[in-house]
């Protein structure tokens, strides 16, 4: 099985998951120092998703893909032939563009290269499974940890928008259960277990430090401009649409992460009590 992200959140998590199940794992990287994080075990292999070419030598006789999308669109068809010429399964972590619910309808550049992605894949006849992760529970890390460790109050537009945050590990392991094994070719969203504002995100996060931690509502602007230079523009503004069309409604929640794995999704409460060192000041 090859990894390609192999030393990002998720990929990484994926090769412990493969590891644990006793499966052979290759891992791509574009760095060769950045497989010194990776485990002895695993066979790493030097490729780029913009030079095609780079990739041959780890797809063959890989059997199946892990693809994870972390390059501009150029080489998209090239990439998913050369796919299809070596392996016969592709598990595609995207997003849940096709979700009909406010939140997921926003325009969103990554959800267009997403699903134009998704085409190549179909065309091929390939043997595939799309994983459409919704919001990451460790989003929360980049947003509001750095807050919180100065012990200051967190700052943020939209705390009544509601999300269902779904845990790095659900989705790694549903990502390698798909990959490993027969049977999943289809389409995931998945999501935790249940509907929560942002404001009661941070409450939780709180509860899991043992200490209250003030939420403070920001204007679209406020954050528009605190955001400068952070991310590009176009994510900034999906974002905060995203937000305002959650306000009042609940998040959209699927039972995927159950139904796959055969246990229940971690909860954000899980998640922020397993990482609340994350959130100290000495972490």
């Amino acid at each position: 099985m090859l990894v390609t992200g192999a030393t990002g959140r998720i990929g990484r998590a994926v090769i412990d998951q493969l590891l644990d199940a006793g499966v052979p794992v290759r891992a791509l990287t574009r760095r060769p120092e950045a497989a010194a994080t990776l485990p002895t075990n695993v066979e790493v292999f030097t490729g780029d998703l913009t030079a095609p070419d780079s990739l041959d030598p780890a797809l063959k006789g890989a059997g199946a893909v892990l693809l994870v999308w972390t390059a501009p669109p150029q080489t998209a068809a090239e990439v998913v032939a050369r796919l299809a010429a070596h392996v016969r399964r592709v598990v595609f972590l995207s997003s849940p563009h096709q979700t009909p619910h406010p939140f997921f309808q926003q325009p969103n550049p990554m959800a267009d290269l997403h699903a134009g992605i998704e085409r190549l894949i179909a065309a091929t006849g390939l043997e595939s499974t799309i994983i459409r992760p919704g919001m990451l529970a460790s989003n929360s890390l980049a947003w509001w940890a750095p807050a919180i460790r100065a012990g200051e109050a967190v700052r943020w537009p939209y705390g009544a928008a509601q999300t269902a945050p779904v845990d790095d590990r659900d989705v790694a392991a549903v990502a390698a259960q798909t990959l490993h094994q027969d049977g999943y070719t289809g389409d995931y969203v998945l999501t935790g277990p249940e509907s929560l504002t942002q404001a009661a995100q941070v409450g939780l996060i709180g509860d899991a430090l043992g200490r209250r931690i003030a939420f403070e509502e920001m204007t679209p602007d406020e954050f528009r401009n605190l955001s400068q230079g952070t991310a590009p523009n176009s994510v900034i503004e999906m974002l905060l649409a995203a937000w305002s069309a959650a306000v009042g409604q609940p998040a959209y929640v699927t039972t995927a992460v159950r139904d796959i794995l055969g246990t229940a999704p971690r909860t954000f409460r899980q998640w922020a009590a397993d990482h609340g060192s994350a959130f100290t000041k000495d972490s």
